[in-house]
């Protein structure tokens, strides 16, 4: 399996994530925490990068930075390397501390900024470690409902991003504890998380930038349709309302099926995000593409129907 290919460039926004090796601990004190702050202030400022939010869990790290150069392999690889050194050399071991790659999403900061931020802190209170962000050490909450500076924060600009007083933002991831969200449903293709023209203006660069090994990056780049446009363009073919379309109970619906099979051949989408617009689990969107697949097999008319929807959808 080809990796997954990093798309690289100034001014770029990211959430990262980078687990221990085996989902084993990577902190186990205070210090452990204390001297990853450190590296993290360093490598600030060896490399330019702007941090807007963080919270480092016990066996595992978030952060949602932007670049100011196309240097963000080098800027984990310093950090990860220096806090792997430091950690064998206090326990005498040796070998991998983090668990292969860290993990990387490109996101458009006008529609994500503040739902990240606000998952991001949410994370000890997912994990039942405390029962308000307010009370973990270890991240950037407190610097958000505080005005006061933060020596890793870039304040300033996350003031800019957010549009938000702090007693705003407090009561904004409050709301977040009654009523999660998983901002990462509406991640395409593993790597980019954004509207429609934020993914195709970056998967321009990106289509000039892969390998052609890389197939599963090709085919997500000549992919790109808004599976919004799918479901509009199904629901005229069969005079339907669009929320009949996404709405209905019927998951044997013709119309239904018909867009789900346009959108796993057109989108790039898992069956879990395609699941997540019609409101159906991953195993059921999987068996409606199937069950739809061998109809239209044995359909002249269906399958006539089908390069009508997608001659459409991609003009």
């Amino acid at each position: 399996m080809a990796r997954p290919y990093r798309l690289q460039a100034e001014n770029c926004l990211y959430h990262i994530t980078s687990r221990g090796d085996d989902r084993k601990k990577i902190f186990l004190n205070e210090t452990d925490y204390l001297k990853f702050l450190e590296y993290l202030k360093k490598a600030k400022e060896r490399f330019r990068f702007n941090l807007y939010a963080y919270c480092l869990m016990g066996n595992h790290y978030h952060f949602l930075l932007e670049i100011t150069q196309p240097n963000l392999s080098r800027i984990m690889q310093y950090l990860n390397a220096s806090y792997t050194i430091y950690y064998n050399v206090k326990r005498k071991r040796t070998g991998h501390l983090f668990q292969g790659r860290f993990k990387s999403i490109l996101v458009e900061a006008d529609s994500y900024f503040a739902e990240l931020t606000r998952y991001i802190h949410l994370n000890p209170v997912k994990a039942k470690m405390v029962e308000v962000p307010e009370q973990y050490r270890w991240s950037s909450y407190n610097a958000y409902i505080v005005n006061r500076s933060d020596a890793l924060v870039d304040k300033d600009r996350v003031r800019g991003l957010l549009a938000m007083s702090p007693g705003q933002y407090r009561q904004f991831v409050l709301e977040g504890i009654e009523h999660p969200a998983d901002p990462f449903k509406h991640v395409y293709a593993g790597f980019i998380l954004g509207r429609v023209k934020f993914i195709k203006e970056n998967l321009v660069q990106l289509r000039a930038e892969v390998e052609s090994k890389d197939f599963a990056y090709k085919r997500a780049v000549k992919n790109i349709i808004d599976p919004e446009k799918i479901i509009d363009v199904v629901a005229r073919y069969f005079k339907l309302d669009p929320e009949q379309i996404c709405k209905s109970r019927a998951r044997s619906m013709t119309s239904k099926k018909a867009a789900i099979y346009v959108m796993r051949r057109k989108t790039g989408l898992t069956n879990a995000q395609i699941g997540a617009i019609f409101g159906m689990k991953f195993a059921a969107v999987s068996k409606a593409f199937l069950s739809f697949e061998k109809e239209i097999a044995g359909d002249k008319g269906l399958m006539s129907m089908v390069k009508e929807v997608i001659s459409k959808v991609e003009v």
